[in-house]
């Protein structure tokens, strides 16, 4: 394990071992566009980290786990203090991981077994012996985890990749007003949304209006302020999409990530 400062970097691709763990405090940091052969679990005590990749944006929340397979690029971001955790897994051989991006829920096991495993020696031995008994562990309640709604695929096509450079930031158009200033249909924009995303351009709209609750939430704003700065007629408007969309309220969703995994 190694505590890692603001602006220290960590190769994992240079240690010989098939699992290593990092921890760190950080406020403001941006990692830049990066990618190593080893996939990546990150999970956070507190605060949120945003993940971009060519196709998509990935929100992790606190206390959840975001996987990143090996080789694939992307850029980690975080506007606030937060509590990192990144445990590094050899794909090669550790088999049956995900192989694409994903959020998950982390039942309180998992995330005990993830701090364990941050915290384990660069030397450690995962073959044998108590090591191998919390790896075994860490791969059964992340196998058993609920993927969490906060992966939003972005589009590809000339006439709505500008919704990818917004999407960090303004509250996308409603289909209409889409329509009318790319110059496609709404008929032709619901076709490509499905095509290229898995989603109406609506489920789109609410996945994007979810992440950025979160990031506000995440940075203590009042569930007044989100529901405005969201579109949302009122508190409780705001707070009933939220609990549809995650099983949770606002408040309790960010508190306790194990809260679910207790009710199962």
């Amino acid at each position: 394990m190694a505590w890692l400062n603001k602006d220290d970097t960590f190769d994992p691709d240079s240690f010989h071992n098939k699992v290593l763990g990092i921890a760190a405090e950080l406020g403001v940091h941006d990692s830049g566009v990066h990618h190593h052969a080893m996939g990546q679990l990150l999970f956070t005590h507190w605060g949120c980290i945003r993940i971009t990749l060519a196709e998509a944006i990935c929100l992790l929340p606190p206390t959840r786990i975001a996987w990143i397979p090996p080789e694939l690029p992307h850029r980690a971001e975080v506007t606030g203090a937060v509590g990192y955790r990144s445990v590094y897994l050899d794909t090669a051989a550790i088999p049956d991981l995900p192989e694409t991006v994903e959020v998950l829920e982390a039942s309180p096991l998992l995330q005990a077994v993830l701090e364990r495993i941050a915290m384990a020696d660069f030397s450690t031995q995962w073959e044998q012996g108590p090591p191998a008994n919390l790896l075994a562990v860490c791969l059964d309640e992340l196998h058993q985890a609920r993927s969490e709604p906060t992966v939003l695929p972005l589009p590809r096509d000339p006439r709505l990749r500008h919704l990818a450079s917004q999407a960090s930031h303004t509250l996308p158009p409603s289909l209409k007003l889409l329509a009318d200033h790319t110059g496609a249909s709404e008929k032709t924009i619901s076709r490509i949304m499905r095509r290229e995303t898995g989603m109406s351009y609506q489920q789109w709209r609410q996945q994007w209006r979810l992440i950025k609750a979160i990031e506000m939430l995440a940075e203590q704003n009042s569930l007044t302020t989100i529901a405005a700065a969201l579109d949302f007629s009122s508190d409780s408007a705001f707070s009933t999409f939220f609990k549809s969309m995650t099983g949770l309220p606002p408040r309790e969703y960010m508190a306790d990530s194990g809260s679910r995994t207790a009710q199962r």
